[in-house]
């Protein structure tokens, strides 16, 4: 399928897409700083949003990143951040969720069109995980292609489909969000 028409599809069956997550039988703590905490408001737009979501942070200052994770990290925006934040969101989770939970981690970085000159590329880096394995994407955007509102609209939507198939959801990969000179990767690692 063609990328316009599984954008047309997937805005077509985005909230069954967030009922089956919330009907899936996870429950998962997201935290997301840098951008793209508009996929909160998405979960919580469908009813049934307490089923799946334990809880939801913004750590957006570096200091309130560094009192979630227990650690200063390297760069906010980063691959590893953002795996860092899943797996402290998971180990949330498992402290929230009761015994026997499915639980899932989130944890999600961007670096987005800002009020200053951005040096770096307009990134975003979303991680998952659920347990012995922790499954990552990284969105480089077009810089100038999209606002403000626009780059966050995608990192948000962006999110919610990387947390349905963590949830056993069948839906579209992030990528179909992208324009063509975009670039879209995933990764998979063991927890360590």
């Amino acid at each position: 399928m063609d990328p316009a028409g599984a954008r047309r599809q997937l805005d077509a069956s985005w909230r069954q897409t967030i009922a089956a997550m919330h009907a899936s039988g996870r429950q998962a703590v997201l935290a997301i700083t840098g951008g793209g905490s508009g996929a909160i408001a998405e979960l919580l737009r469908v009813p049934g949003g307490s089923r799946l979501l334990l809880e939801a942070l913004v750590p957006y200052d570096p200091r309130a990143l560094t009192d979630f994770l227990g650690f200063e990290p390297a760069q906010a925006a980063s691959l590893e951040t953002a795996v860092a934040m899943a797996q402290r969101s998971r180990e949330r989770a498992a402290k929230l969720a009761p015994s026997g939970a499915r639980l899932v981690g989130l944890g999600a970085t961007a670096g987005l069109v800002t009020d200053r000159p951005r040096q770096g590329e307009h990134r975003c880096h979303v991680a998952v995980t659920t347990g012995a394995y922790t499954d990552a994407c990284t969105i480089v955007l077009a810089k100038g292609w999209r606002d403000r509102p626009g780059e966050e609209d995608l990192v948000a939507r962006a999110i919610v489909l990387w947390l349905a198939r963590s949830c056993g959801v069948d839906a579209p990969s992030p990528q179909v969000l992208l324009d063509a000179d975009e670039r879209y990767t995933e990764s998979a690692a063991a927890r360590g």
